[in-house]
């Protein structure tokens, strides 16, 4: 079959109903689902608007989020000059990345693999989202067609600004960390201010493919994620602010509760990938720690992997977004 042939084998439109029953399910519980059915009709599309297309093609960087052959969510960073990236159409995205078995994401994607892509610049806080379906990856470079195509704020981003490094230097040993973390990744994770994660709607059983899976960002000042050590293992736990209530990724943890976090190192190019159990916690008391939070995430590690220095780029120092100021001065008052 050629790639012509897969694309439109897996090609699927946007339905007039939008989002998925898990999506559904929390918009119906914070009570704006009927508002949400009819945001979703004007702004989620199957295809790419020109706006999404002239960021991608810009970016140094691209996230993207994909299952394993166990329903694992994974999320992780490509990079590569900017035009590394490109969309021939508004139906169709080419990135210029190759299998990698040491990239959790990449060592699993196969012609039909969901997948969830983000295009973030940091700078300017610009982000859009395209997830879609892989209709061809090897020496080539990965092809994905557009499933589902929406464009997002830029509130919680923290602004920094990328530049090559000045001594490129070969990737360090790959490490794969247990459930207990080590005190390195530990570290990593309490300082830091940004994190992605993938989720899953719907994994299709023994296929290792699913309805669909996103990739979306969260931010927060140093510290926003809280570390514990508890008997059921490593705990980590992230406030849910208020956002576009699309529930993207808590509809999809409510339908399968499997996460893949990453952090990145944005001074030495490092990745730390985290496979984790998910439950999204609501009660007042436990958002207490978090000004502004609606809700909390709290992941349990089940592994963890660290790939050092496999990124040309480091980052500027953050500039905090302007919302973390605001929700702190309101909970002063």
């Amino acid at each position: 079959m050629t790639t012509t042939e897969i694309a439109a084998s897996v090609a699927v439109p946007v339905p007039p109903e939008a989002f998925h029953p898990g999506e559904q399910a929390l918009q119906a519980r914070v009570g704006v689902r009927e508002r949400m059915a009819a945001v979703g009709a004007m702004v989620l599309r199957d295809h790419m608007p020109d706006q999404h297309r002239e960021l991608f093609e810009k970016l140094p960087t691209l996230l993207l989020g994909a299952l394993d052959d166990q329903g694992q969510p994974w999320a992780t960073m490509l990079a590569g000059p900017p035009g590394f990236v490109h969309t021939p159409d508004a139906l169709r995205m080419q990135i210029a990345t190759t299998p990698n078995s040491k990239d959790p994401v990449l060592a699993h994607l196969a012609p039909g693999a969901a997948v969830g892509v983000l295009g973030l610049e940091p700078h300017t806080r610009r982000r859009n989202r395209m997830n879609g379906r892989v209709t061809a990856f090897g020496d080539g470079g990965l092809g994905v067609q557009v499933v589902q195509s929406f464009g997002n704020c830029p509130k919680y981003i923290q602004a920094r600004e990328p530049g090559l490094r000045a001594a490129l230097v070969a990737p360090g040993p790959v490490q794969w960390l247990g459930a207990e973390l080590d005190e390195a990744a530990i570290a990593r994770v309490q300082r830091a201010d940004t994190l992605f994660i993938a989720s899953a709607s719907a994994p299709r059983p023994g296929a290792g493919h699913s309805e669909g899976v996103d990739v979306s960002h969260r931010g927060g000042e140093p510290g926003f994620v809280q570390v514990a050590q508890t008997p059921g293992g490593v705990v980590l736990s992230l406030p849910d602010y208020p956002g576009n209530q699309f529930f993207n990724t808590l509809g999809n943890l409510a339908l399968h509760p499997l996460a893949g976090l990453l952090v990145v190192d944005y001074e030495e190019g490092g990745l730390l990938h985290i496979a984790a159990q998910a439950e999204v916690l609501w009660g007042r008391a436990v958002r207490a720690a978090w000004p502004g939070a609606q809700r909390v995430l709290r992941l349990t590690v089940l592994r963890a992997l660290w790939r050092p220095q496999v990124l040309p780029w480091r980052w500027t120092p953050a500039v905090s977004a302007p919302q973390f100021r605001v929700m702190r001065e309101a909970a002063q008052e």
